[in-house]
């Protein structure tokens, strides 16, 4: 069986954690800010927040920059759905903008164009989170030049983009947002089992995330709304969340860390491979836009369908009933019932319905065999009749 992803975990990993597991600290102890100083000197930004999923750290981030009730938040209906709930945890509505075909992320041109129907009607986003879909980056500059003109603030997605470039410079840095958020899932470019990040260079924000992380209690004095009573002493001053990473999650973290450049070397490996090998077949490659270098979490497919004997589905399950776990990312968020009885409909997106209908990610991590590769093509030609 080959999966679509999966972690790649090797001595220095397991030595890292068994420090922490026979150490005084499991969690809350030394290991999260090293990790989050890794990161930070990584991305080359100022702040890191450690938490326990990408998702986690949305949802902090949405409320640092003080979204709620009335405010809407867009973002891209090619997404997990964690990217829109964490509108929702708030309070607030959540909206999106169809995709390029060509990258498959936010539409900038769609994006203006919604901006500009949206001020007409007095219902502007407060916060615009972009997907750096598959880890190729987004049009951020484009984004953040709207944001200026517009009004809102930019919480990036990069939950499968940590080592990838934006303009020759690390994804991360934030210098076309507010607030990036990385994850560090199994599936992921590096894995900390579970957990994720966010990185800022906004002082306040990275304070009001770090508070938000640990049920809104501090014992920091200026934070306080009163004098300190003793060295025991300590206050909620929000209502917090329980969204702490562990030590041991952190320490796998920063080994991965240290092999992070090179797992987005080997990804791009594998992909220009895939290129190569299927460029007879009756499919569509990833185009790669050439402002950035994607961390290729993802290698997604499109099949031209007009040009098989087979639907997309047949194609899928074909693949799978002979052991290539290939997935499907993904499903666009307005489709989901749970969306739709908000009054979404399938028709509202085109072009995210669009790629949906033909996509199959098919599998690329670093440990994947030249053999195995060959597997996986050899049986889409053999499914294709090719």
């Amino acid at each position: 069986m080959i999966p679509y992803g999966r972690q790649d975990i090797d001595e220095s990993d397991i030595k890292a954690v068994l420090e922490v597991l026979t150490s005084p600290h499991l969690t809350q102890g030394p290991a999260v800010p090293k990790f989050e100083q890794d990161v930070i000197r990584h991305c080359n930004v100022k702040y890191a927040v450690a938490v326990n999923s990408a998702t986690s750290a949305l949802h902090v981030a949405c409320l640092a920059m003080g979204l709620g009730a009335g405010d809407w938040l867009w973002t891209t209906p090619n997404t997990f759905v964690a990217s829109a709930n964490c509108a929702l945890y708030c309070g607030a509505k959540v909206d999106f903008v169809d995709i390029d075909s060509r990258t498959y992320n936010m539409c900038p041109v769609a994006l203006e164009e919604k901006l500009i129907d949206a001020e007409r009607q007095g219902r502007l986003p407060k916060i615009v989170v972009p997907v750096h879909f598959s880890g190729q980056p987004c049009d951020m500059r484009a984004i953040h030049e709207l944001s200026k003109k517009y009004g809102f603030g930019v919480i990036e997605d990069a939950s499968h983009a940590i080592g990838g470039l934006y303009l020759r410079e690390p994804i991360g840095n934030c210098r076309y947002s507010d607030i990036t958020i990385f994850s560090f899932h199994p599936v992921k470019i590096i894995t900390s089992a579970e957990g994720g990040m966010a990185v800022t260079n906004n002082e306040k924000y990275a304070e009001k995330m770090a508070l938000l992380r640990s049920h809104g209690i501090t014992r920091t004095p200026s934070l306080m709304t009163k004098p300190m009573e003793g060295s025991w002493y300590y206050q909620q001053v929000e209502l917090g969340f329980n969204y702490r990473m562990t030590d041991l999650q952190a320490a796998l973290g920063s080994s991965q860390m240290s092999r992070l450049l090179h797992y987005v070397a080997r990804r791009h490996e594998l992909a220009r491979r895939y290129d190569a090998l299927l460029s007879d077949l009756p499919l569509i490659t990833p185009w790669q836009n050439g402002d950035g270098h994607s961390a290729f979490h993802l290698y997604v497919i499109r099949l031209r369908l007009d040009q098989i004997q087979r639907s997309h589905g047949e194609v899928f399950e074909a693949l799978r009933a002979r052991e290539v776990m290939v997935n499907l990312h993904y499903i666009p968020v307005h489709t989901q019932p749970y969306y739709q009885a908000m009054g979404f409909a399938v028709g509202d997106y085109p072009e995210a319905e669009k790629y949906y209908a033909e996509a199959i990610s098919i599998p690329l991590f670093p440990t994947l065999k030249e053999s195995e590769q060959n597997y996986v093509v050899e049986t889409l030609k053999d499914i294709f009749g090719a």
